[in-house]
């Protein structure tokens, strides 16, 4: 199923905010609009976007002190914010940049602009993308035909054990903490509980099977490795 990237667009002027949620839509992001403080931060607790475009000027709190507190919560430090303003001189770009912000656009801005930088920052966020065919001992991964295998007999996993697998894979032998395998597999702007990792490995061990799943260790106050050494498996 294709992902399409939820943008929480904060903004109190309406025609600018029904421009932006138009075009938004039209290029396959979907929306949730707030015109105040109160209500993007009501949003942004009930659920975390892939990205926020904040307006400077807004009734109650500005966008600026929103920009600084959600940088400084661990929920949403890594969400990008993109700041929408009229305020175009050096020293407001400065201090927007300096609250968290990851871009700033100054009104009036082309809707084309806009959509590029937005999915440019949604970039810079991805996790790493499922490329190329790589083999670990007798367990082989193709990204190009979406098969796995282990001493020639096909093993079928679901798309997120592939990724997992495959990170794994290309990163042997390295241990990787669960806040690691979340951004690169995840990506750094998804919320999701570290231990939904361990659900994850369980299911790709499972899928494996109880030889290849041995591959994959364990390693207690670490993370997680893959290795062909499975006769030194450290149990969590």
């Amino acid at each position: 199923m294709r992902h399409e990237p939820r943008v929480l667009v904060v903004e109190d002027e309406p025609a600018i905010a029904e421009l932006i949620a138009i075009n938004l839509r039209h290029n396959g992001f979907r929306l949730t609009l707030a015109m105040d403080s109160a209500s993007a931060q009501r949003e942004l607790d009930e659920v975390l976007p892939d990205v926020i475009l904040l307006d400077w000027m807004l009734p109650g709190e500005s966008g600026l002190v929103l920009a600084k507190r959600w940088r400084a919560h661990p929920r949403t430090k890594s969400v990008p914010i993109i700041m929408l303003t009229a305020r175009g001189e050096e020293m407001d770009r400065v201090a927007g940049l300096d609250a968290g912000a990851d871009d700033y656009i100054s009104k009036p801005f082309s809707t084309k602009e806009l959509l590029a930088r937005v999915r440019a920052v949604l970039r810079r966020r991805a996790p790493e993308r499922v490329q190329g065919s790589i083999a670990v001992g007798a367990l082989l991964l193709d990204s190009e035909t979406y098969r796995v295998s282990f001493n020639e007999q096909m093993l079928k996993l679901g798309p997120t054990e592939f990724k997992l697998l495959h990170y794994l894979m290309t990163h042997s032998e390295r241990v990787h903490s669960r806040s690691k395998l979340l951004d690169r597999v995840w990506g750094d702007h998804v919320f999701i509980e570290e231990r939904t990792v361990d659900v994850h490995v369980k299911r790709l061990r499972e899928a494996l099977g109880p030889n290849a799943g041995r591959m994959i260790e364990t390693v207690r106050g670490a993370g997680y490795r893959l290795t062909t050494q499975t006769e030194a498996l450290v149990s969590a």
